[in-house]
């Protein structure tokens, strides 16, 4: 084990490159080994994954976008909205204050960092200024998880002058070398990879030397993925990427994890041998039950000029690049729009399908399903009412046949479908009852002239259209301010 130890407050970038022994801070700690590993999303350990939502764009004590994030913890019967908890910077232990435009919340995910038993929330705060790094430096920090919960935090680390560090679809968690120990993913520079390495102390200081993974590029991160790719063991991570200003030329790549760290990225090719068009989201699963990871992007933007000489991409389309020994097999990609057979609905412009893609088993037959929002979807005359479309895995790959969509006007849903709710604009999918299907939250950030709202779906044997099921949550229950809070902005992932 690298024996080396670093305090992160000397800034993200500092800590990546020193080499040689250094002074331990006077607060450090080491973690505490668990008895078992924790649940990926189960903060108080009660064996039920919870569920934390963002509202980065939320006013606190008259701070806009200051931003916010709420939670809720899973039991028997679902999420319990009487144990919901709502952080903020000015929230006690958690590092920093309110501020106009820190965005707190801008991205989440989870892990165990302290190796305690209990996974903690890792919040991404992309418009922080701070002292190291300066104007819209970034900061991630940890709320830690316990027996009664989340409470306390450290802060991980500020990125460098404007890298925006923990920004949406920058930030991820995964273990890419092996030692058992989970490693936090973020974004400098908006293009190079850096990790840092666990486990983490209580103060957020860490055990060994992080990397950075230079891209040479002037490529933009738009959103970050982890999983196994090529059946080794060990966690890869996969990116969608556009090539600096120009949007319209996105891409797929990906980062081998090996004993060392991760390797240079790798470029995911099409049938014609050219980089595969990849798009703004992604997720990472396997589909067809094989042992290998797949690589599930979502194109939800259309419109640009690249869409002539892409298949399917009117509306938005999904793309299913199949994990192999050998890793991602972009020759063998399957793609999906709205006028592919089975799928609900018609291809129309502007729809969004692929917005946020997910992947997990919605259906407990064994093969991970992908649900997609599809936020710009018009129901009769409401435009941009939205919907969400559930697409099924098979030992074939992904299937339109038997996928199922539900908006606001389903039977029972909360809510009535209205123009501008976005319905669909981010998803989550998680166990919250034990029973071994992924549950279904979905964002609505335009509900309400903007408030934002989230909609929860227990998912059963036919998915995760079972509107009896559903409940929704918004700010008034949260107890936090409506105006422009967008609620249902973002999952932890």
């Amino acid at each position: 084990m690298n024996k080396h130890r670093k305090a992160w407050g000397a800034g993200l970038a500092a800590a990546m490159t020193v080499t040689g022994a250094v002074v331990l801070p006077a607060a450090y700690a080491e973690p505490a080994e668990a008895t078992a590993p924790a649940a990926r999303q189960d903060f108080n350990g009660d064996g039920y994954e919870d569920l934390a939502v963002s509202a980065s764009l939320g006013t606190v004590n008259g701070k806009t976008r200051a931003g916010y994030v709420a939670v809720l913890y899973g039991s028997a019967t679902g999420l319990k909205t009487s144990t919901r908890q709502v952080f903020t910077q000015n929230s006690a232990g958690i590092p920093g204050s309110a501020e106009t435009g820190d965005q707190f919340g801008s991205a989440l995910t989870t892990a165990d960092l302290d190796k305690d038993g209990f996974a903690d929330l890792i919040v991404g705060v992309g418009g922080e200024d701070t002292a190291d790094g300066g104007t819209n430096s970034g900061l991630v920090e940890v709320i830690w998880g316990s027996a009664k919960g989340l409470s306390g935090g450290a802060s991980i680390g500020p990125g460098g002058e404007g890298d925006q560090l923990g920004a949406q679809g920058h930030l991820a968690v995964a273990d890419v070398d092996g030692d058992g120990a989970t490693d936090v993913l973020t974004v400098e520079n908006q293009h190079d990879l850096a990790v840092t390495r666990g486990p983490f102390a209580r103060d957020g200081s860490v055990f060994n030397q992080g990397q950075v993974v230079v891209d040479k590029y002037d490529s933009r991160v738009l959103d970050l993925a982890v999983g196994d790719l090529n059946g080794d063991g060990i966690t890869d991570v996969a990116a969608t990427e556009n090539d600096g200003d120009e949007f319209d030329s996105r891409r797929v790549v990906y980062w081998y994890g090996t004993s060392q760290g991760l390797t240079p990225y790798t470029l995911v090719y099409d049938v014609d041998g050219a980089g595969l068009q990849g798009g703004e989201s992604l997720d990472i699963g396997d589909v067809n039950k094989d042992g290998y990871d797949d690589i599930v992007v979502g194109r939800a933007v259309d419109g640009y000029d690249s869409d002539l000489d892409t298949y399917l991409a009117k509306g938005g389309r999904i793309a299913w690049i199949p994990g192999t020994k050998d890793g991602p097999d972009g020759v063998a990609a399957t793609f999906f729009n709205q006028d592919r057979e089975g799928v609900p609905g018609t291809a129309e412009k502007w729809d969004g399908f692929g917005t946020d893609v997910q992947v997990a088993d919605v259906d407990g037959d064994g093969y991970e399903d992908v649900v997609t929002g599809v936020p710009g979807e018009d129901l009769g005359s409401r435009a941009d009412a939205g919907a969400i479309v559930t697409l099924r895995g098979t030992a074939k790959g992904l299937s339109g046949t038997g996928s199922r969509t539900v908006t606001q006007n389903s039977a029972e849903v909360p809510g009535t479908a209205e123009k501008g709710d976005t319905f669909g604009r981010a998803l989550h999918l998680g166990d919250t009852n034990g029973d071994g299907l992924a549950d279904l939250a979905v964002g609505s950030p335009g509900e309400n002239a903007g408030a934002g709202l989230v909609t929860f779906f227990l998912s059963g044997v036919s998915g995760v259209n079972t509107p009896g099921k559903a409940v929704a949550v918004g700010n008034s229950l949260l107890g936090t301010v409506a105006t422009g809070a967008r609620l249902g902005s973002g999952f932890a992932r």
